[in-house]
C-alpha cells in the first residue's frame, strides 16, 4: 500500500468540495463525470425492475438479457460477432479492468501502457504483481502510438498491451491505420490487447469508430471493455461489460466471483433500455459537447502562454502550459487557488503528462465560458 498512491484527480476533488463547502464558487472540470441527467427512460425502466422485485443476484456474468443486447450492440455497431456467452457484465470499467488483469499476469509479467493514461493501468498492474512499461504518446503525433518505439519495448516478459481510444486524458482517437499496425504487432508477438472503449460513442466530427477486436486475427486476442457511465451520463449506476473469447472471460468471470460477485440486477435491467432506446439521447449529449469542445477550445488557444490540440473524442482537452514555467502541479493549484477553477495537473497521468493539465468539458456551457474567462485572468495575471 506504501507504493499505491491516492488519485490524483480525486485529490483535486477533495480539495475543491472544502472550498465550496466554506462557501467558495469553484467551477469543477477536472472529473470524467457527465452534468447531463440519466436519460428518463433508464432511470424508468430502474424503477420499474423495482417495483417488479428484480432485487436479487444475477449470474456472475450477468443476466441472459443484457449479455444478449450487448452482443447485439458490439455485431451492429461495432462489427464484431459475440455469442452472449462471451460477454461479462461487470461492475463498471474498472472492475473489468482489474479482472483483466488479475486473470492473466503472472508475477513480472510486463503490460505496454500509455503514457500518460488512467493511472488504474499503472497502479493495477503493479498492485498485482505485475510491470508497467510506458509506450509515449506524443501531442506532436497526434498522441498516436509511435510503434517502432512500441516494438522496441516488448520482450519475453510482455504479455499484454493496453490501448485507450478515444483516450484519456488527451482526447485523441486511434485511428484505423494506427490499429492495423497495433494489430500486426500484437499477432507477431502473441500479445493479449485491452482496448478501454468506454468513450466509444464520444467521437466528434462525423469519424466513424474502430474497434480493434473487428479486425482479421484480433478477436481471439483483444478483450474490449465498455459501459454506460460516459455516454449514457450513467456514472453512479457501476456499469461496464467485458467482450472476449470465452475462455478469457471464463478466467475473468472467476476473479469476479471472488470480488464484485455480480452487477446490480435492476441496474442491469436498465442498461437493456439504454442499449435498445436512448441512441436519440447520446447523441444530444454528442452534439452538446462538440458545441463545448468548439468554445473552450477556442478561448484556450487565444491565451497567451497556453495551447491545446482540439480532442476527437472523450471529453477532455490536454492543456500546454509548459511555456509558463511551472510544474502542472504547480499550475494547477494555481488555479484553484486563484481562479477557484479545479483542473486536473497531467503528473496526475504519468511521466509524459509533465507540462500539462486536463481539462473535462462536461460541464455546463455557462461555466466553461466563465471558467476559461477566469483561466485567461489568472494565467495574464500570472505572466
Amino acid at each position: 500500500m506504501e507504493h499505491l498512491p491516492f488519485s490524483g484527480i480525486r485529490a483535486v476533488m477533495e480539495k475543491a468540495t472544502k472550498m465550496q463547502q466554506n462557501g467558495e464558487k469553484v467551477i469543477h472540470m477536472e472529473l470524467g463525470r457527465p452534468d447531463f441527467d440519466t436519460p428518463e427512460k433508464i432511470k424508468q425502466a430502474a424503477y420499474d425492475s423495482l417495483a417488479k422485485g428484480n432485487v436479487f443476484y444475477t449470474s456472475n456474468y450477468g443476466t441472459p438479457e443484457l449479455r444478449k443486447a450487448i452482443a447485439e450492440k458490439l455485431a451492429t455497431e461495432n462489427g464484431i460477432s459475440y455469442d452472449p456467452s462471451e460477454i461479462l457484465v461487470t461492475v463498471g470499467v474498472g472492475a473489468g479492468t482489474f479482472a483483466s488483469f488479475a486473470a492473466f499476469l503472472d508475477e513480472g509479467d510486463e503490460v505496454l501502457v500509455p503514457d500518460p493514461v488512467w493511472l488504474n493501468y499503472i497502479h493495477v498492474p503493479s498492485a498485482l504483481g505485475g510491470k508497467p512499461v510506458p509506450y509515449t504518446l506524443l501531442e506532436e503525433n497526434d498522441y498516436q502510438i509511435d510503434m517502432a518505439e512500441l516494438e522496441s519495448k516488448i520482450n519475453e516478459r510482455t504479455k499484454m498491451i493496453v490501448i485507450i481510444s478515444p483516450h484519456n486524458p488527451t482526447g485523441s482517437v486511434l485511428g484505423k491505420e494506427t490499429l492495423e499496425k497495433l494489430a500486426d504487432i500484437a499477432i507477431r508477438h502473441n500479445l493479449l490487447v485491452v482496448s478501454d472503449e468506454i468513450y466509444e460513442k464520444l467521437v466528434y466530427d462525423g469519424e466513424k469508430y474502430t474497434s480493434i477486436a473487428s479486425l482479421p486475427g484480433m478477436k481471439e486476442r483483444t478483450i474490449t471493455l465498455g459501459g454506460f457511465s460516459k455516454a449514457y451520463s450513467m456514472t453512479g449506476w457501476r456499469l461496464g461489460y467485458m467482450a472476449a473469447p470465452r475462455e478469457i472471460i471464463q478466467a475473468c468471470v472467476r476473479i469476479q466471483q471472488y470480488t464484485v460477485t455480480c452487477a446490480s440486477s435492476f441496474v442491469q435491467e436498465a442498461a437493456i433500455t439504454a442499449l435498445k432506446d436512448c441512441e436519440a439521447d447520446v447523441q444530444a449529449m454528442l452534439k452538446e459537447y462538440q458545441r463545448r469542445r468548439d468554445y473552450v477550445v477556442d478561448a484556450l488557444n487565444k491565451i497567451d502562454g497556453i495551447s491545446c490540440k482540439v480532442p476527437r473524442g472523450a471529453f477532455y482537452i490536454f492543456v500546454n502550459v509548459k511555456a509558463l514555467g511551472k510544474t502542472s502541479m504547480e499550475i494547477a493549484e494555481y488555479l484553484l487557488d486563484t481562479a477557484k477553477v479545479a483542473l486536473v495537473p497531467g503528473s496526475a497521468f504519468g511521466e509524459q503528462g509533465e507540462g500539462y493539465l486536463r481539462i473535462s468539458y462536461a460541464s455546463k456551457y455557462e461555466d466553461l465560458v466563465e471558467a476559461c474567462e477566469r483561466i485567461k485572468a489568472a494565467i495574464e495575471a500570472l505572466k
